[in-house]
């Protein structure tokens, strides 16, 4: 589905409340998590909505193939699934936050597909870079499992390689608001992840 409205434009969940450390003057510090929620413009600009954040970069990972190209993903055989970098500042938000926030974002419940977006592509997974970032999502998940009906399949694995989506693809719902499937899938879904920023104070003040 979102391949068709691509073309046309020329070419959740009720879970388990995350808890926040109170605010904190920036580091200056970088680190990075890399996430998966379906289509990636849609986890983009939730997460470039969360204070703390300094960018959010999406690409694919997972997969076999090197240097993968947008086509080559969305026919779904080479292994990678659209996801994004989030680099963040730790002082202001934690790998913690971002894992909680997680669950909020998308459908986890939900094999390889988001909405009508299908495919191993669309797959829920996280993508950690080291082993503390393994315990904590780890613990994340049976936390929302507790409070969500259905199972979990989002996959926890590590990262091999990151490989960033071609430049059209960064900011892509700001830049494209009104294209068709911004506006019928990516606006609902950024609309409803605000909200939850607003109630948890952790929405960016140029977000809101």
């Amino acid at each position: 589905m979102k391949l068709f409205f691509t073309a046309f434009a020329a070419m959740i969940l009720n879970a388990a409340t995350p808890t926040f450390a109170a605010d904190a003057a920036p580091s200056g510090k970088t680190e990075s998590a890399v996430i998966g929620g379906g289509c990636f413009w849609c986890v983009e600009a939730q997460y470039k909505m969360l204070k703390g954040v300094n960018k959010v970069i999406s690409g694919y990972a997972g997969g076999h193939v090197d240097n993968p190209t947008y086509k080559q993903v969305c026919n779904g055989d080479t292994g990678h699934a659209e996801v994004i970098q989030i680099d963040y500042d730790p002082s202001i938000i934690s790998y913690k936050d971002i894992m909680d926030l997680f669950w909020l974002a998308h459908d986890p419940t939900t094999l390889n597909r988001q909405g009508n977006d299908e495919g191993t592509q669309y797959r829920s997974t996280i993508m950690y870079l080291n082993e503390e970032q393994k315990k904590i999502a780890e613990a994340s998940l049976a936390e929302a499992q507790k409070e969500i009906p259905e199972k979990i399949v989002t996959e926890i694995v590590p990262l091999k390689k990151f490989y960033a989506a071609e430049d059209y693809h960064q900011d892509y719902f700001a830049n494209n608001p009104y294209q068709g499937y911004c506006r019928v899938v990516v606006s609902p879904k950024v609309a409803k992840f605000k909200k939850k920023l607003e109630e948890k104070a952790k929405l960016k003040a140029e977000a809101k």
